[in-house]
């Protein structure tokens, strides 16, 4: 059987107790700071400490992503009722969080106390936490570590009022205070010393007030600047957890009303690096949940899972009148908030390598085990584990599906197929009780194109008139047979899809099976993608797998050589921005490498993926590539990329770090290629200032 010990043993985490308590400042415990290098560990807070205000990481809304900083006390008072009527107090979101905004322009009086704005809070800032609580929620407010220095925050607590504020937020009646370092930064203060600072002050409020305590220093180079590493959101860890029940472990996920998946993902990765000094009462914040602010639903139920994962706070920072149904149901998941809420408070780790497809689990009280299957490519795919390599010991397991309610059993294998920025969230608990075998179905993996055959992909670019063969794997990952399953394939209108041969009789534990179907693309079908879904039933009941996507492309080249930047690209992205035909990406300069000016390519930023059809008509591709000469107007940091050309999934060239200065050509035989992408990364340097610039494509054909 699974025990906490030899999870902790396996990851390297300290052993967390079960104890709902805080440890250090924010519960009452000395203010010596942690071994540099090495951090806190969590663990049971001193005899006759206070209990936690927070003994499982806190739920909530906060106002920034949904209303930016000009907000009042009628909304959110609207936004407070709505989180009562609409049931997601009920479930735990019960702190309505003020964050920068809601001072007066002076946001200090005469007499040195923090003041709201008079007309946006006519009745004050005390009156609003009044009103929050008549509600039957928390309140929460927000303020800078720093001076107030205008033009860089909108107030701060710095230059000796740390104790003045603290006992102003306690006496108004707030119950949590969000602080932040952007006049800490400008001020080039010591965020340790700081905060440090702060955490006692918030601790010995005069009116002896409990408050949670979320220390924000979003300082992250190079997004930020070139800062020591002390400096850095990257570095709370060392010092956050025997001070503040959260800290932020790296920049803003997003902007106001603008947050993307990749940056989910990157806040999700800074914030698993130090798991272990996770536990009750203090917590590793990767920042706000973001439903409906430029993420597709499956986005954001992954963002969701990565959290619950994590042992993260849940703060919602969308506006919640404005969620469609969907987002609510996935905010209001009772399996899901469950493993985010489990009292064991251990954070998630990664099990196995990292790479597109990723396992990651999380330890809970009851002996299970939260699994989340994620995949962060760009098309559907399988990802597997074992119950050995999440430590899990036993013959049978009892598989929750915490999004779809699906409760299977498994012989050892956990096993999901994955939307494209997807995840599975899986409960898996040891059990002697036999149930509903495990059947996953693959999604649909398309191998050739009428007669030419590529490799299996759930991505097919295609073109109209083509026939398609397609094939669903079926996985029996229980202890006990599937009799009789029926595959059924689902393809757009006016399509055909035909089976090429009988479904199996049987697929026994442990075992596989394929069943192939012919699918047919009229003629004259538009340009754009296509969904192609299968859905399996039988006595084990109905699974339907995430749809593989056709793309049916513009015509193929044709004529001798093309200039490939103005023939019709297939789907183009750019890291910031948009790409830019014959132009450099941001700026409309023509496209200029080492003072040369090219009048045809492509300009954009890292990272990108530009994606042409060439449909095996065209024999050869020639052109360079190089760093715009644009970025030195921006400035001396950043400036590389990788480049390649990658044929039908094989890479036909790759440049190495190109740096500026400097163009570097390229001559590829592209004899028979369909599919052809082409690529930009940031050389491992992040992508501030990449403005790269494919020049002189010409394909013959």
């Amino acid at each position: 059987m699974f025990t906490v010990r030899s999870w902790a043993a396996r990851t390297g985490a300290a052993l967390i107790t079960t104890a709902l308590v805080a440890t250090g400042l924010a519960a009452g415990a000395s203010a010596a700071p942690a071994a540099t290098g090495a951090g806190p560990a969590a663990g049971p807070a001193p005899a006759g400490a206070p209990a936690s205000p927070s003994p499982t990481p806190y739920q909530g809304w906060n106002t920034y992503f949904g209303l930016g900083g000009d907000f009042g006390a009628e909304e959110v008072l609207d936004v407070a009722d709505h989180l009562v009527s609409s049931g997601l107090a009920d479930a735990g979101y019960d702190i309505v969080w003020l964050d920068g905004g809601w001072q007066a322009d002076v946001p200090r009086g005469e007499d040195g106390q923090l003041q709201g704005d008079a007309e946006r809070f006519p009745d004050g800032m005390a009156a609003l936490a009044d009103a929050i609580h008549d509600r039957g929620l928390r309140a929460g407010i927000y303020t800078d570590a720093g001076p107030y220095i205008p033009g860089s925050c909108g107030l701060g607590s710095g230059g000796g009022y740390y104790q003045t504020d603290a006992d102003t937020f306690a006496e108004w009646g707030y119950d949590a205070v969000k602080v932040d370092f952007l006049c800490g930064i400008a001020a080039d203060l010591d965020p340790q010393e700081a905060f440090t600072e702060f955490a006692r002050a918030l601790r010995d409020n005069s009116s002896g007030r409990q408050m949670i305590f979320n220390l924000c220093n979003p300082v992250t180079s190079p997004d930020w600047g070139d800062y020591p590493e002390e400096q850095q959101s990257t570095w709370s860890w060392t010092y956050a957890p025997e001070i503040a029940e959260s800290w932020r472990t790296y920049t803003d996920v997003g902007f106001v009303g603008d947050i993307r998946f990749k940056d989910v993902l990157r806040n999700f990765d800074a914030n698993a690096r130090h798991p272990e000094v996770a536990g009750p009462g203090r917590y590793n914040d990767p920042d706000y949940l973001a439903p409906g602010l430029g993420m597709s639903t499956e986005e954001f139920r992954t963002q969701m899972s990565l959290w619950a994962v994590s042992a993260a706070p849940l703060l919602i920072g969308s506006d919640p009148r404005t969620l469609d149904q969907e987002s609510l149901d996935i905010l209001l998941d009772d399996d899901v908030l469950a493993i985010d809420q489990d009292p064991l408070v251990v954070q998630g780790t990664r099990v196995g390598a990292a790479g597109t497809t990723e396992t990651w689990a999380r330890p809970l009280a009851d002996g299970s085990v939260a699994v989340v299957l994620l995949n962060r490519g760009d098309r559907p795919a399988e990802v597997a584990t074992t119950a050995r390599d999440l430590d899990l010991r036993g013959r049978s397991f009892a598989v929750l599906d915490t999004w779809t309610d699906a409760r299977t059993q498994s012989a050892g294998t956990v096993r999901a197929a994955v939307p494209a920025h997807g995840a599975a969230l899986l409960r898996v608990t040891p059990t002697r009780h036999d149930g509903a075998p495990r059947l996953v179905a693959a999604p649909p993996a398309f191998t050739s194109v009428g007669a030419d055959t590529v490799a299996p992909t759930t991505d097919l670019l295609a073109a109209a008139g083509d026939r398609l063969t397609t094939e669903v794997t079926l996985h029996n990952d229980g202890s006990t047979p599937v009799r009789d399953p029926r595959v059924t394939l689902t393809v757009p209108e006016g399509w055909t899809a035909r089976a090429l041969g009988a479904d199996p009789r049987v697929v026994r534990p442990g075992a596989s099976a394929t069943v192939p179907f012919a699918v047919s693309v009229p003629a004259g079908t538009g340009t754009g993608g296509y969904d192609v879904a299968a859905s399996v039933s039988s006595g084990s009941g109905r699974v339907t797998t995430p749809p593989s996507r056709v793309t049916v492309a513009p015509a193929a080249p044709s004529g001798g050589d093309v200039v490939l930047s103005r023939h019709p690209w297939v789907s183009a992205s750019s890291g910031w921005m948009e790409p830019t035909v014959d132009q450099s990406v941001g700026g409309g300069s023509p496209l200029t490498v080492a003072g040369v000016v090219h009048g045809t390519g492509i300009g954009v930023a890292t990272p990108s993926h530009v994606r042409y059809y060439l449909g095996g008509a065209c024999t050869a591709l020639t052109g360079s590539v190089g760093i715009d000469d644009v970025v030195g107007t921006v400035g001396p940091e950043g400036g590389t990329a990788t480049f390649d050309v990658v044929g039908d999934g094989e890479t036909l060239w790759s440049s190495g770090t190109v740096e500026r200065g400097t163009a570097t050509e390229f001559d590829l035989d592209v004899t028979g290629v369909r599919d052809l992408s082409l690529r930009v990364g940031d050389a491992g340097d992040g992508g501030y200032n990449d403005r790269a610039d494919w020049l002189s494509l010409t394909t013959t054909c």
